[in-house]
């Protein structure tokens, strides 16, 4: 059995908190998790690539058990969550690295990427998206919000950060909903309650359309240093289309992409498969 060590990172002030686990000389693996969850979503994943990897996988910002600073302390924005995480990196020797990055993990993992592309060794991206064609229709009252930032249209989106919301997040998709540890929407919801964390999940949201309008910068990453790449996707995510798995093969032809019979949170039900997939593709 691996053994994970649970750690916190004081990066400027902001204490990161995370899950580490392998050899410290072994090739290094970040795992960088998304909405609404931390990275406790890598619990079945973390042992089975332990044996191969130096894993670190941190709590975002705001998320997990990483510090929650008031807004008026901290700009709850993806450019600031990815400068934490690139400061991160340094502070843990994670000078040359693989990322797998899920949801709002993609745009922290590839603003990292379009930074430091040589500190970047292999993307792993489970329904992390960075086409347009990969937006669902579940985008389009985020997408109002963006085109108008009123209080109508943020409080609209207090719907998604409901208890049934996420776990409908973790459940939609999923053959066998039996499957689905009610452990991970548990811990999540337990988060979101806190106080102050709907504003912050909110600010996000809106923030979001920043990420949307970076993609043409990450593709043009993608073309120019065609990382060895990695697409494992639940092919029933309601937020991120297969359609947009396949679009990472148009800037890196060579990309490997894997769909599995499963929803969003594919780890949930399929960590076995996708590691496997992994170990197979990062020797290459």
């Amino acid at each position: 059995m691996a053994v994970v060590n649970y750690r916190k990172a004081d990066v400027n002030g902001f204490n990161i908190f995370y899950r580490e686990a392998g050899a410290q000389g072994a090739p290094k693996l970040l795992l960088l998790h998304g909405f609404p969850s931390s990275s406790h979503m890598f619990r079945d994943l973390i042992p089975l690539l332990a044996d191969r990897f130096h894993i670190i996988a941190p709590d975002l910002p705001g998320f997990g058990q990483s510090d929650m600073p008031a807004r008026d302390k901290f700009a709850y924005t993806f450019d600031n969550i990815a400068d934490v995480i690139d400061r991160f990196t340094d502070k843990v020797g994670f000078d040359c690295y693989a990322v797998y990055v899920f949801d709002y993990g993609a745009p922290t993992g590839f603003r990292l990427a379009v930074r430091h592309s040589e500190k970047i060794t292999a993307i792993i991206s489970q329904n992390g998206n960075a086409y347009e064609e990969g937006l669902s229709d579940g985008w389009n009252p985020i997408r109002a919000y963006w085109l108008e930032p009123s209080a109508a249209n943020r409080e609209a989106l207090r719907a998604m950060l409901k208890p049934e919301a996420t776990i409908w997040q973790y459940t939609h998709g999923v053959p066998d909903a039996g499957r689905v540890s009610p452990d991970g929407y548990g811990l999540d919801n337990f988060y979101l309650a806190r106080p102050g964390a709907d504003e912050v999940q909110l600010d996000l949201f809106g923030d979001y359309k920043s990420n949307v309008a970076l993609y043409p910068a990450f593709q043009d990453y993608f073309r120019t240093h065609k990382p060895p790449f990695l697409a494992v996707w639940g092919k029933h995510d309601p937020f991120f289309l297969p359609p947009g798995a396949e679009a990472f093969k148009r800037d890196i032809p060579d990309a490997v992409v894997r769909f599995f019979d499963t929803g969003h949170f594919a780890l949930e039900t399929h960590a076995a498969e996708i590691a496997a997939a992994i170990r197979d593709f990062l020797p290459r």
